[in-house]
């Protein structure tokens, strides 16, 4: 079976087409044929060696990947709901080898939903880890509907699924963007957009002299990003970034595994990209061998969408 592996730590050029052994469902499990995979940055991690402690417990090829699309096609004893053949989405959570830039992988069947009606495998497989992080990061911070949110790194697909999500719980949003990406951040629902910069705390207190209810910090801004929030507000990192308590902040650290298995999670960002809530964006696609090409292109920065690996 191929995969898209790593067998030395290094540059894009570390990426490279492996053969790995079949795998077959357990019970409790499925096997995907996957269709597309995402490319996001923990996989760059996975690639340069920023996660190697973690990785060791395997051998290589290690597997990036934590987003993947396309159709069950073995179940597992016990599953019910999903058949062979339904075309399907899941986060994945590597471990190692265990990534979802392969032709076939075994998932938990808690961990898979069906694709949302009417998206190609392409655009399904863009949803499921940044649309869970996104949920993380707005569970964390526990506002209620009229509240106050800001949103830094609002381009990112983690920034806009914040926007889309929020206003879906009934939140008043503003977001940070560039000029260029302005546009953007008002389609995708925010009800104010300030430019973003080093500055965006005082920007964002220009429309809400008291401070927002809470911050979801996309552009891992940290103390940048803090005066913000009014006092007694919340705010969270997806970079582990712990806070130290000033003036009552609630701080938290968003990290998607906790979500993994969340069926019922994953399964209404599916039904809220079907009610049309949440936009699904893809910026351009890979074959398998082209994949070093695609961690270029994420590295270079500027991609307002998601690049997808197509098996």
């Amino acid at each position: 079976m191929r995969a898209i592996g790593i067998i030395n730590f290094g540059g894009p050029e570390a990426l490279e087409l492996v053969d790995v052994e079949e795998v077959h469902a357990g019970p409790g499990e499925l096997r995907i044929k996957v269709r597309a995979a995402t490319v996001n940055p923990t996989d760059v991690m996975t690639r340069n060696g920023t996660r190697a402690e973690q990785q060791k417990i395997d051998p290589p090829p290690y597997v990036p990947g934590m987003d993947i699309a396309g159709t069950v096609d073995e179940v597992g004893d016990g599953v019910t709901g999903i058949k062979s053949g339904d075309a399907v989405m899941a986060m994945v959570v590597t471990k190692a080898s265990h990534g979802g830039y392969r032709e076939q992988i075994v998932l938990n069947a808690q961990s898979v939903v069906s694709t949302p009606a009417g998206t190609s495998f392409v655009e399904a497989a863009t949803l499921p880890m940044n649309g869970l992080t996104a949920r993380r990061s707005l569970d964390l911070l526990g506002l209620s509907s009229g509240q106050v949110v800001a949103v830094t790194g609002a381009a990112g697909a983690y920034g806009g699924y914040v926007i889309q999500l929020a206003k879906a719980d009934g939140l008043t949003v503003i977001a940070d963007a560039s000029e260029a990406d302005e546009a953007l951040i008002k389609s995708l629902g925010a009800d104010v957009v300030v430019r973003r910069g080093d500055d965006v705390a005082d920007r964002i207190r220009a429309h809400f002299p008291d401070g927002v209810d809470g911050l979801a910090d996309g552009a891992v801004l940290k103390e940048l990003a803090i005066p913000a929030v009014r006092d007694g507000g919340a705010f969270t990192s997806v970079r582990g970034y712990e806070g130290d308590g000033q003036r009552g902040i609630s701080f938290s650290k968003t990290f998607v595994r906790e979500y993994d298995g969340e069926t019922e999670k994953l399964d209404n960002l599916r039904q809220l990209v079907e009610d049309g809530a949440i936009t699904l964006r893809v910026a351009e696609t890979f074959k398998p061998e082209d994949a070093p090409a695609a961690h270029r292109r994420l590295e270079a920065g500027g991609t307002r969408g998601r690049l997808v690996i197509e098996f």
